[in-house]
């Protein structure tokens, strides 16, 4: 059977940077070296394209990977039928792609950025089309639509940069007449939880707005939903499904950036700690969201669910964690598909869709 050339972005000019050269590392290490012939291509933090020469995927996370001899610059050129470019001296080669498959976390690799390159050049690739990566990045966008689709989920108010800056005792009062404390401030262009603050008094919001802005202009601020978090796993075109529930008890205050990537503390149950039915419900709950964001190849869908049984949306990642220790992978496995097995069937989707 011939071999399938895909392409692995990772890296990119993104705050997000470290966590997809830990997905990318997991990715490599599960794709079927016997069905694909492999292109590992890195951006950098300065946005320089780079074929990685190498095989030890180890030195990804390391930023070993950039050092390489036998590393090239590369480019996806938008011209259809060029496919990947990579340098040689004053040599241009072109190799033939047959699908992409990014694993970039974060702006300009979530956000319908690349996905805009990948629809001009006419290649195939893993994941939700520009409008719905666009519109899943932006947390105020997903609130929009979430509130057309009359889907439960945290009252919320946006601020934007230049209000803090203009008049911050004003935005202070505006957000404290709306909720109670405490509130949860995150920019609403990032991911994995950079960003994010959980606010219980004036000081400390203002503190928490503040280092959201240096992220966004746009900043979400959120009611604190006192429940469990719960997580599932999104994967198919016309007709999605939905894996088993998955929750996440974050030994912290809430799930931030070190719980999910550096220190042990959190703890993942799979299946998580609630009801059949409820169980059900979340499944189908997220098969809802996931077609009103109009999603496409995979996402991971996030809720809270309160003591009482209410179930609140609360985030969706169109290209989620794909970390050895990561709940989208996870989810599946626990779901009767292994990794390797999920990485074929998202490839197969993305040349479907």
């Amino acid at each position: 059977m011939k071999k399938l050339s895909v392409c692995v972005l990772f890296g990119g000019v993104s705050p997000e940077h470290e966590v997809s050269l830990r997905s990318a590392e997991s990715v490599l290490n599960n794709l079927d070296k016997e069905k694909y012939n492999i292109f590992p291509v890195g951006i950098t933090k300065t946005g320089e394209w780079i074929l990685y020469g190498g095989r030890d995927y180890s030195k990804l996370p390391t930023g070993e990977w950039q050092h390489c001899p036998e590393n090239r610059r590369a480019a996806i050129s938008p011209v259809r039928g060029q496919g990947l470019l990579n340098f040689e001296g004053d040599c241009v080669v072109r190799e033939r792609i047959d699908v992409v498959f990014p694993v970039l976390h974060g702006e300009n690799g979530e956000d319908g950025s690349i996905q805009g390159l990948l629809q001009l050049a006419g290649l195939p690739y893993v994941g939700p089309g520009v409008a719905a990566s666009a519109t899943c990045m932006d947390k105020t966008l997903t609130k929009l639509v979430a509130d057309r689709a009359g889907i439960r989920q945290a009252a919320w108010r946006l601020v934007t940069a230049r209000e803090l800056a203009n008049n911050p005792e004003a935005v202070l009062d505006g957000v404290e007449k709306a909720f109670s404390y405490p509130v949860f401030i995150k920019p609403a262009g990032t991911g994995s939880s950079v960003g994010v603050s959980k606010a219980k008094n004036r000081e400390a919001l203002l503190a928490a707005l503040t280092n959201a802005s240096k992220y966004d202009s746009k900043i979400l601020v959120e009611e604190f939903i006192n429940g469990r978090e719960v997580e599932v796993a999104v994967l198919g075109n016309a007709g999605p499904a939905a894996s088993v529930c998955g929750e996440i008890d974050s030994g912290t205050e809430f799930y931030d950036y070190d719980a999910k990537y550096i220190s042990d503390c959190a703890h993942l149950y799979i299946p998580a700690r609630i009801s059949e039915q409820t169980a059900e419900q979340v499944r189908e709950l997220a098969v809802r969201v996931y077609r009103a964001m109009g999603c496409r190849g995979l996402s991971r869908v996030d809720f809270f669910v309160k003591a009482d049984g209410e179930v609140v949306f609360n985030e969706i990642n169109t290209i989620p964690g794909f970390t050895s220790i990561s709940m989208y992978p996870k989810l599946f496995e626990a779901s009767g598909i292994p990794y390797s097995d999920l990485l074929d069937d998202l490839i197969a989707l993305a040349l479907e869709a």
